[in-house]
């Protein structure tokens, strides 16, 4: 009876100290604390969020498998670097370092994991030589300079036809583009502008000529439609011009240029063009400035802009919208 006495009084004195002493750890396990080893001290943890697309991916953590998939949370980390892996089957896998901060969500929330065989093929069944694309209109361009044809599908090819057909002349063709009225293409070199009507016939015959503009004194570097599909927008190495798509056409100088090559981009939904020329400083060194000009289908504008010099373009355009 008195050895029970003492075993039951030793078992509750033991209770007591193992309460006592793992006290400490239930209570920081309860905060977010957790006992590091290397340390000695309790530290509060953070976790990391993991999220795939396609989820279901297998996650190593410092070389280890986790034992859930994605999406999920690995909590109670303590603060420091991992190393983190992510695998699926028949996809490419994802490695990263990620920083755990004490209290803190480290989120992988936006891996796509790439499949290894992607769904790649080919749209064109004629060889060409470069394309547009119109996302808007969802279709492509395609441009044979051997053939000197232009070709025209959807975005999946599901039709391809050719659509016209180009000056033999034109041995060289520096630059293309399609009107937004999808109705034709211009085409050019240093020294000619030719712009071509589509015909969706494949006999083309009975076909409108081109219209060809020469250049003969300046040197072309980029031409653009503006938004009325008629007038053309063309860099020189001396003017920035508007010009008719049609024969016998004269161009309008709007700005002289300094720069033999000014860089430049054309806004057709405001027909603005913005472009890059150099000026003379006092000092007789030269900076680059960025122009916009504002070129309006107004007719009047067109007038004012002939006969005022690049100086007035804005004063014109602000009176103009007053």
């Amino acid at each position: 009876m008195l050895n029970f006495r003492k075993t039951r009084g030793l078992l509750f004195y033991l209770s007591v100290f193992s309460f006592f002493v793992g006290l400490p750890f239930i209570l920081a396990f309860a905060l977010g604390y957790k006992f590091n080893s290397r340390t000695l001290k309790f530290v509060k943890t953070g976790l990391i969020f993991v999220k795939t697309h396609p989820p279901g991916a297998k996650i190593y953590l410092n070389g280890e498998l986790f034992a859930e998939k994605t999406p999920t949370s690995m909590q109670e980390l303590i603060p420091g670097t991992y190393s983190v892996s992510l695998e699926l089957t028949q996809h490419y896998s994802w490695k990263a370092q990620v920083e755990v901060e004490a209290g803190k969500v480290s989120r992988i929330d936006k891996v796509i994991l790439f499949p290894e065989r992607p769904h790649l093929r080919q749209l064109n069944p004629e060889k060409f030589s470069s394309f547009r694309l119109d996302p808007e209109k969802k279709v492509v361009y395609y441009l044979d300079q051997e053939k000197n044809v232009l070709y025209r599908s959807d975005l999946d090819a599901d039709s391809f036809e050719d659509i016209a057909t180009l000056p033999e002349k034109f041995t060289q063709i520096n630059g293309w583009d399609v009107s937004l009225d999808q109705k034709k293409v211009f085409i050019f070199n240093q020294h000619q502008i030719s712009v071509i009507s589509f015909d969706t016939q494949i006999d083309y015959a009975d076909t409108t000529p081109a219209v060809l503009l020469d250049y003969a004194q300046e040197k072309i570097n980029n031409v653009f439609w503006h938004s009325d599909s008629y007038h053309l927008i063309v860099l020189t190495d001396k003017h920035v011009q508007v010009i008719e798509s049609r024969l016998g056409a004269v161009p309008i100088n709007l700005v002289k240029l300094n720069k033999e090559s000014a860089a430049a981009f054309y806004a057709t939904k405001e027909d603005a063009l913005y472009f890059s020329d150099s000026q003379k400083d006092l000092d007789g060194s030269f900076y680059k400035n960025l122009y916009k000009l504002e070129i309006s289908v107004d007719p009047d504008v067109f007038e004012k802009l002939i006969r005022q010099p690049f100086g007035l373009v804005k004063t014109l355009q602000k009176e103009e919208r007053e």
